[in-house]
């Protein structure tokens, strides 16, 4: 039966995590929900065997183990507190765009692209020469970083920027 179970709970994280992965709100809150519902099964899974229930007095025996009851009691709350919100964020999205596919932000391309010289590394497999980020052929489409301004520091000049002659 345990089998069976981890075989449900398996299948339910495998599907909510591929319609996560999706564009569309509606199969991300799907998804979020049969993940919430694999997690639960994994806690029925961990509970075992049935046995009395705890605090009833009586003879000697073995007792069911109350934690994982608790923690799937848990696990429903914060399921339902996250499509709560999710369905909130789709409904603002539908209010807004009239669509519920997630667009890509072009901030975070431009963010993403701009070089990183402390953690530079390779941006995938394909990547012929491993320069990471601060390859110039990537970086073809995106403005150079400015260089960070230092408090206290002027230019040749003597002046600060806006100050008057």
């Amino acid at each position: 039966m345990s089998v069976l179970l981890a075989g449900v709970a398996a299948t339910l994280f495998g599907v909510g995590t591929y319609l996560v992965l999706q564009r569309q709100l509606s199969r991300i809150v799907i998804g979020v929900g049969l993940m919430g519902h694999g997690a639960n099964v994994l806690f029925v899974i961990a509970a075992g065997e049935p046995g009395r229930p705890a605090f009833t007095g009586g003879d000697g025996g073995p007792y069911t183990d109350p934690l994982p009851q608790a923690l799937a009691l848990t696990g429903i709350v914060i399921t339902f507190a996250v499509t709560a919100f999710l369905l909130a964020l789709a409904y603002r999205s539908w209010m807004v765009t009239h669509d519920d596919e997630v667009e890509d932000a072009i901030e975070d391309r431009i963010v993403g692209r701009q070089p990183d010289h402390a953690t530079g590394g390779p941006l995938s497999d394909t990547d012929p020469d491993g320069a990471g980020l601060a390859d110039p052929d990537v970086m073809t489409d995106a403005e150079p970083a400015a260089p960070p301004a230092t408090a206290g520091t002027h230019p040749p000049g003597g002046r600060a920027p806006g100050e008057p002659s």
